[in-house]
């Protein structure tokens, strides 16, 4: 059979969503329960949650940059606090369990604005409760904030740790096709036969998924909202049907979406009302299979189809043979970054 063909097949067969009835959403935990979301602080949550009960912890927490939903506080502190939750964490973790942690980077509050990155923070939180670094996975998307005195920052990185050495890890469910499905083996016993996996390749550690900004299918308020393919790729992973999912930093609840598209259980907590509200209808959308998602694997948007007008820089519909293009090139730019150029 052909490797795409059989790729896609399996797909098809993978990702239906099962789960197409009512859910009914506790405010405490309890292992009886499908779905819990707390309104409250996390910790709270966690102190209801027996020991070895969680199969996948997976988060993003706050990144100590003052947004709307958190308190700047000193770098110590955000540490301190990162380490509670995380200790608490570890503890619900079933032997063999596993750890997500998603994050970008600290902007420290001074004029040269220096970054801290908190994957290289936090890791020693993780290495000191004896957790095992598995991935370091970069999630790459191509929107964001603008810098002017640094490079634009366009990735993230997830942390997945695992509790010890034995741990389940299915790459099967999250496979993407093949670069070269067609190729075959040219020598040996095996000559002429497909040399791909019909399911796909592994997909690396480099994850290439649009972030949710303004235009995105599954944008709310909520304003550092992570897309759910990438927590389904963890979810799919790392869990098995009926597994207890985990988010302490829960927010408009798209890991419990994730969890419950694929027939787990979720467990999260947020401390905003208005995100609880949010949460709590994402997630009754997600289990009678209605919440609009980005769909796996679905390719990234290609700026050609969005036609010649957004595609066709203007500077290049002068004719370059006369100088002014070049001068109407620069024109467009913001004046402070035309100073700079002419004083070249």
């Amino acid at each position: 059979m052909d490797c795409s063909l059989a790729l896609s097949a399996v797909k098809a067969s993978q990702f239906i969503v099962v789960a197409k009835k009512p859910i009914t959403i506790a405010s405490r935990f309890s292992p009886d329960e499908q779905v819990v979301l707390h309104e409250g602080d996390c910790l709270e949550l966690l102190r209801q949650i027996p020991d070895h009960s969680v199969r996948l912890v997976v988060t993003s927490p706050p990144y100590n940059l003052g947004k709307s939903y958190e308190r700047r506080q000193s770098v110590t502190d955000y540490v301190t606090f990162q380490t509670r939750v995380i200790e608490e964490c570890v503890r619900t973790l079933v032997d063999g369990g596993s750890i997500c942690w998603q994050v970008g980077n600290h902007v420290q509050k001074s004029a040269q604005s220096s970054i801290l990155p908190l994957d290289i923070l936090l890791y020693p939180v993780f290495a000191n409760l004896g957790l095992r670094l598995r991935n370091r996975v970069i999630w790459h998307f191509e929107h964001g904030l603008h810098c002017t005195n640094r490079l634009s920052g366009r990735y993230e990185t997830v942390l997945w740790f695992t509790k010890g050495d034995s741990y389940h890890f299915d790459v099967d469910p999250i496979r993407i096709p093949q670069k070269y499905p067609g190729k075959k083996h040219f020598k040996g016993p095996r000559a002429g036969h497909y040399s791909c996996n019909p399911l796909g390749k592994n997909p690396g550690d480099v994850w290439i998924i649009p972030n949710v900004k303004s235009n995105h299918v599954e944008k709310t308020g909520h304003p550092c909202q992570f897309p759910v393919e990438l927590i389904e790729r963890l979810v799919l992973s790392l869990t098995k049907p009926g597994d207890w999912v985990l988010d302490p930093f829960v927010g408009v609840g798209t890991s419990i979406a994730a969890a419950v598209r694929h027939q787990r259980r979720g467990a999260g907590a947020e401390k905003e009302s208005q995100f609880v509200a949010i949460a709590r209808e994402r997630i009754r959308l997600a289990a009678s299979g209605e919440l609009k998602t980005r769909p796996m694997l679905k390719p990234v948007f290609d700026p050609k189809d969005a036609g010649r007008n957004l595609t066709s820089a203007p500077w290049h519909e002068a004719n370059s043979v006369y100088p002014e293009a070049s001068i109407r090139q620069l024109a467009l730019l913001e004046p402070s970054v035309r100073k700079r150029r002419v004083a070249r």
